[in-house]
């Protein structure tokens, strides 16, 4: 099994396709990148009165607030989160310095197929029979080997923003992690890979750099399609182009519309199972803008490498056995490098006893 988070993926190598394409060259839509809309959800912009909750870190009742939001949505935004102004601003200044570069430039950075870090496709392209609109930069651990080819002269800056996102993203990750667990009555003694301060020092996470260029289609073309994410929770900082849609089971798609200084939060597939199946993983979407360009940088917060997560006993009784097998989050992300989004049925033991159908389960999800 692998023990670093960059091993991930070494027996689950993606070949994906070899021509990266140069959006910015292109006044119509290739064939290759138009998709069928076959979705049987809907999407809600009738729905005015659904919105993603947006709740205030600084409240007393936050983690009440934050606990209803993932029963029944699985994703919010927050703010007062503590991530100074500056820093979003400069994490988003390096991120279009990136993909404004030269195609061949970006790859010199180009990531490997069984690797994790580097410039290039989604791996989940590899599961549609289309290409996606969009381009991205996956960063784990230091990106200083990278930087380097990207920048001979001016990396360390590059770095020192990167360092300094990643710091303060940790930090509101743990903050936001006790909101959650304490919503569900969960103390720091319940997880033992917390650390004695309950700081989740060991915890592990990358950092997504998505770059949504404007499309001459976007009727036809898809951002980023569907899928769930692998983590604990995703932390998202998105520009003011609006893209982002979450699955709301009996509404549809939603857009989560871009707020000044707001940061939205999903909760991953590893902490529905930590919840035992009582938090969903957000299904979500990115669709792309005609005349604007859309940018966003994900944070991905797992727990550390060797832990397996499994249902936290306290959730556990006669009428709740747990849903789930433990799971190492490397052996989690190449689950699903192997089965995307029917990774959690393959680690599920049971299906509710109450008979309800598991809410992640997203197998009769087509999107082509």
């Amino acid at each position: 099994m692998p023990s670093r988070l960059s091993d991930a993926f070494k027996a689950h190598p993606v070949q994906l396709h070899p021509k990266h394409q140069d959006f910015n060259s292109l006044q119509e839509l290739p064939d290759s990148y138009k998709w069928t809309q076959l979705d049987e959800y809907p999407s809600c912009e009738s729905y005015s009165s659904e919105s993603v909750p947006l709740i205030d870190v600084t409240d007393p009742n936050a983690h009440t607030l934050i606990g209803h939001a993932c029963k029944t949505w699985g994703v919010f935004q927050v703010t007062n989160h503590g991530i100074p102004t500056k820093l979003l601003d400069d994490i988003e200044s390096v991120s279009r310095c990136l993909f404004s570069l030269p195609q061949q430039q970006k790859l010199k950075a180009a990531r490997s197929p069984d690797g994790v870090s580097g410039y290039g496709l989604a791996r989940i392209s590899s599961f549609f029979p289309k290409l996606m609109w969009s381009e991205g930069f996956t960063i784990v651990g230091s990106p200083l080997e990278h930087f380097r080819q990207l920048w001979p002269q001016e990396y360390s800056k590059f770095c020192d923003i990167i360092e300094e996102y990643e710091k303060e993203m940790k930090k509101l990750a743990g903050r936001l992690m006790w909101l959650i667990l304490g919503s569900l009555g969960i103390c720091n003694e319940d997880i033992k890979w917390a650390g004695p301060k309950g700081e989740f020092n060991e915890a592990s996470a990358a950092l997504q750099l998505n770059s949504y260029p404007a499309c001459p289609d976007p009727d036809q073309a898809m951002g980023l399609a569907a899928h769930t994410d692998s983590t604990l929770l995703t932390i998202l900082h998105q520009n003011n182009t609006s893209g982002l849609q979450v699955l709301r089971e009996g509404t549809g798609w939603v857009t989560v519309e871009p707020l000044q200084g707001a940061l939205v939060v999903n909760i991953g597939d590893l902490l529905h199972i930590l919840s035992n199946g009582l938090y969903p993983s957000v299904l979500h979407r990115a669709m792309v803008n005609r005349t604007r360009y859309r940018l966003s940088v994900a944070y991905l917060y797992g727990p550390p490498a060797s832990v397996q997560i499994s249902p936290l006993s306290k959730l556990l009784g006669p009428s709740h056995p747990p849903l789930y097998r433990p799971v190492t989050w490397n052996e989690y992300l190449g689950t699903k490098a192997k089965h995307f989004n029917q990774a959690l049925s393959s680690v599920r033991l049971c299906v509710p006893l109450n008979g309800l159908v598991d809410v992640n389960d997203h197998n009769r999800v087509q999107v082509g």
